[in-house]
């Protein structure tokens, strides 16, 4: 999901009062599919012989994507989408990463946010027999997943605070990590602070233009 998607979905939940819910894929990767007939080859990990008994050095396969394949985040997907989109969810022209699902009896509508092994779930009614508890439900019996409550926290690097009427983003943890990150010693001296960054020679490069 692509942080402009984020704020549209925080937006929409702000304006409608609809309630976000953050599901969480445990292992995600592990829980991916190979394409048909595609072999990975690797070798032996620590702890495992590496030379067979005919002396000859023993190669290994995957049998599902793991961790540290280049294209397990991509197997992964093809895994997840196909079944949100068998489910009934309509995926998004702006961001494959988002999805809808409305419900043909009722006004109900859930809006998915995809961001690796992390749902990010608008819905407005969770009560028994609802579209949430019906999805949900159907979600928990095809994967290993943990409902993580109300989003609250972090999620693409941002903060997300949820009043009444209103849904704060904020990115100051993030700045502060960077910060402590890259500059270990605290900002040089010489740095002048400003709300809006942007080179001193701003002015000139306008002239030229």
């Amino acid at each position: 999901m692509r942080p402009t998607s984020l704020r549209a979905l925080a937006s929409i939940a702000a304006g409608t009062g609809i309630l976000m819910r953050r599901w969480d894929f445990v292992a995600a990767y592990l829980q991916g599919e190979l394409q048909e007939g595609e072999v990975v080859y690797y070798h032996a990990p620590p702890g495992y012989a590496t030379i067979g008994a005919d002396g000859r050095p023993r190669i290994c396969t995957v049998e599902k994507p793991i961790y540290g394949m280049a294209q397990a985040g991509r197997r992964w997907q093809r895994t997840l989408f196909p079944w949100l989109l068998d489910y009934g969810f309509t995926q998004s022209s702006s961001d494959p990463c988002v999805f809808t699902l409305r419900s043909s009896s009722s006004d109900e509508q859930l809006i998915l946010g995809c961001y690796v092994d992390d749902l990010f779930v608008l819905h407005r009614d969770s009560s028994a027999g609802s579209l949430y508890a019906s999805f949900t439900d159907a979600l928990s019996a095809r994967w290993n997943v943990e409902d993580e409550g109300p989003v609250s926290d972090l999620l693409l690097n941002v903060e997300i605070h949820r009043a009444a009427h209103h849904v704060t983003l904020s990115q100051a943890s993030y700045i502060q990590h960077m910060v402590d990150t890259f500059l270990p010693d605290g900002v040089p001296a010489n740095v002048q602070p400003s709300h809006a960054p942007a080179s001193s020679d701003l002015p000139r490069h306008v002239e030229q233009a």
